[in-house]
């Protein structure tokens, strides 16, 4: 299922085992995919024993493993597809995560056109059809049902249920981001297209909580596994819906809001300055440290400037200084949803906003942007 640091051969803080790259992204393994696949294969072996009698024990166990690795395998070109057309479009990839419920691409920046939301979800289901419609022709290839057939058959009904359940329209799934960028281009509006979405997932949600139930109250032969994979799922479905919507609300720019009403004034001040000084002039403001041959050292960092201000008062501005970078620099007239974008993707505290003509007007904190977004 399809929902969104350093390159270290340990599980821990990047969310999983490295294997290897994949058109240049990392591709991770969470640790609940063990999991996963030791329940596909619980369940799978007894299966192979009686598709094709006599093929039990080591034998039926060997088969069940494959086929937990040929679903993990098209997870991942399930989740390729999604990643392969972002970079298509010019979005960056952080990495590719394989975990219990399936497979998640990580797109670094948030499509800009309903076009590209569209294409960039329906890639996924169209590689598990592909996937389904090969394995199917294989399996009808071999003349008699036997282990070899139950798995590639198998493997064809996982691909198309993979492509049906992805395509439900409700957020997380990939139906749900075709449906917001459906509603996105008739609307005009991402964030109309995002709450459409949501209450789709609640819809998916609802529906799978409501055939548990079903099952056990019919006296289902797979009530109770039933049961418990589609309570997990529906939770899976609310928190990613939920969590998209978290998000959304707090990426878009609220209407009516300028980027000048949370610019903070900005001072410039000599880089020799004291960072005492310096620091008694941030208040309410930015400062631009700037050196005698008319090159800006950076912007004073309030946190590292009272530090050294605690043990050395005279001490020049400049060393308690952060670079300006490209990507902390904002043109005034920059839209609110590229403002969002670049605070969002860029690690720093404060933006120097400069006019068209490159000079400082002001200095964006991100904890100004925060409460803003938060006030919506």
């Amino acid at each position: 299922m399809a929902t969104t640091g350093s390159w270290r051969r340990q599980v821990g803080r990047d969310g999983g085992l490295p294997l290897f790259r994949a058109a240049g992204i990392p591709v991770l393994l969470a640790p609940s995919w063990w999991l996963g696949s030791a329940a596909i294969v619980v369940l799978y072996a007894p299966l192979v024993g009686r598709i094709a009698p006599g093929t039990g024990g080591l034998t039926g166990v060997l088969l069940a493993a494959t086929f937990a690795i040929f679903l993990g395998l098209s997870v991942l070109a399930h989740e390729l597809g999604h990643s392969l057309v972002a970079l298509r479009l010019g979005l960056p990839v952080r990495r590719l995560r394989l975990f219990l419920l399936g497979g998640v691409s990580e797109v670094m920046r948030t499509p800009t056109r309903p076009g590209h939301e569209g294409a960039i979800a329906a890639a996924g289901p169209i590689v598990s059809i592909i996937l389904a419609g090969a394995f199917a022709l294989a399996a009808s290839a071999i003349p008699y049902p036997d282990a070899v057939w139950l798995l590639i058959a198998q493997t064809a009904f996982a691909n198309a249920a993979v492509a049906v359940f992805n395509l439900l329209p409700g957020l997380p799934l990939d139906g749900g981001r075709i449906l917001r960028a459906g509603v996105w281009a008739v609307t005009g509006r991402r964030a109309t297209g995002t709450k459409a979405a949501v209450i789709g997932g609640g819809v998916v949600a609802a529906l799978l909580v409501v055939w548990a139930v079903w099952g056990v109250v019919d006296g289902a032969e797979d009530r109770w596994l039933r049961f418990g994979v589609c309570l997990l799922t529906a939770w899976f479905v609310l928190a990613g819906a939920r969590g998209e919507f978290t998000a959304e609300r707090r990426s878009t720019w609220p209407d009516g809001l300028t980027l000048g009403e949370l610019v903070r004034p900005v001072l410039q001040l000599p880089a020799e300055s004291p960072v005492s000084g310096a620091l008694t002039a941030s208040a309410g403001r930015g400062v631009v440290l700037v050196r005698a041959d008319g090159v800006a050292a950076g912007l004073l960092d309030r946190e590292m400037a009272r530090r050294l201000a605690s043990t050395s008062p005279h001490a020049p501005a400049e060393q308690a200084a952060v670079p300006i970078r490209p990507e902390t620099v904002l043109l005034e007239n920059e839209t609110g949803a590229e403002v969002v974008e670049r605070v969002h993707g860029t690690a720093a505290w404060e933006y120097l906003v400069v006019d068209l003509e490159g000079r400082p007007a002001g200095v964006l904190r991100r904890e100004d942007l925060k409460a803003a977004l938060d006030r919506r």
